[in-house]
């Protein structure tokens, strides 16, 4: 089996080298390991550091995101024709050794992605996190759980492995960062998903490249969010918004025509009337918007199933079919 390690880097050159050097060499059932550095526009040595460490180096011109920083990678991996990447942060905050462990369910074909998880079990989780990094995992988590019908406790984590069928099924857009949009892509594909406890160090003082910004953060994550749930389940999405406007409005028009019964007129009441009626038009054209959406789904989720054959035809250098 060959595993590639994807080590994201973004001006990591106090961290970068301790990172690298700290790395196995050999792991069980693993017949070759490939390091991949992608130094998405940092200023400082990191590239320098990258290249003395005979690492497979990606470069950006500028700052592009670590969606894209993790996209570089899976390209890579199908190319490379890895059966595992794992991605690590470099900044030292994860534990190397803990590396086999979360490899292994993919080894033994019991996920299809493993994800390293600070709250799973409260032994793990650090004494150190800021609460409001804690509680706002731990909110996004319920929401992923809910959207992707899995019970899962971090979905913000960078420690993670990907199998050859979520490195094929992968299909992302988001820049700004990949961890919540990959479990939702795969998990609306049937994939198994799992979870295991690791450990990590917070460092005092250290500001996140990603999550720095609570707010920047909790946005972007949010809109990644958002057009994942609309993409993959929009018959839903849509026809909740569409029935709950539409619910507004009638419970306006029952007001108001309540009213009218009672005292013959639609004064001092006419404004509630008119909004009604905008709710439950509006309600019933959004509901039909997600009927025109779950159409197109069908055909996306269609051009996803090419997409991943053909992919699948490159890594395993078969001819492709002409029907």
């Amino acid at each position: 089996m060959k595993l590639l390690i994807l080590i994201p880097a973004y001006n990591e050159e106090a961290s970068l080298s301790k990172v690298l050097s700290s790395l196995p060499k050999n792991l069980e059932s693993i017949d070759e390991i490939n390091v991949l550095v992608v130094d998405d526009g940092s200023k400082d040595a990191t590239s320098k550091i990258a290249k003395q460490h005979n690492t497979i180096l990606i470069k950006h011109k500028k700052n592009e995101g670590l969606g894209k920083t993790f996209q570089d990678g899976v390209n890579k991996a199908l190319e490379l024709k890895s059966d595992i990447l794992l991605t690590i942060d470099a900044d030292g905050q994860f534990d190397t050794a803990d590396i086999p462990k979360i490899i292994k369910p993919i080894i033994e074909k019991k996920a299809d992605l493993v994800t390293g998880s600070r709250f799973i079990d409260k032994n793990f989780t650090p004494k150190n996190i800021p609460f409001i990094k804690k509680w706002g995992n731990k909110r996004i988590a319920e929401i992923i759980s809910w959207a992707s019908y899995n019970r899962l406790y971090d979905v913000s984590c960078g420690f993670r492995a990907y199998g050859k069928e979520a490195l094929l099924n992968l299909n992302l857009f988001g820049k700004f960062t990949y961890t919540q949009e990959t479990i939702l892509d795969l998990a609306y594909k049937g994939l198994h998903i799992k979870e295991v406890p690791i450990n990590v160090e917070y460092f005092k003082d250290r500001k996140s490249r990603i999550a720095g910004s609570i707010i920047k953060y909790a946005i972007n994550s949010s809109l990644i969010i958002f057009r994942t749930i609309k993409d993959y389940r929009a018959l839903k999405f849509f026809g909740f918004m569409g029935t709950l406007m539409f619910g507004l409005g009638l419970v306006l028009d029952i007001f108001v025509f309540y009213h009218f019964f009672k005292y013959q007129t639609f004064s001092p009441y006419k404004i509630f009337g008119f909004m009604g009626a905008f709710l439950n038009a509006t309600g019933i054209m959004v509901i039909f918007i997600g009927i025109l959406a779950d159409s197109i789904d069908k055909v996306r989720l269609t051009q996803e199933k090419i997409l991943y054959y053909r992919k699948k035809e490159n890594y395993y250098n078969l001819t492709p079919h002409n029907d």
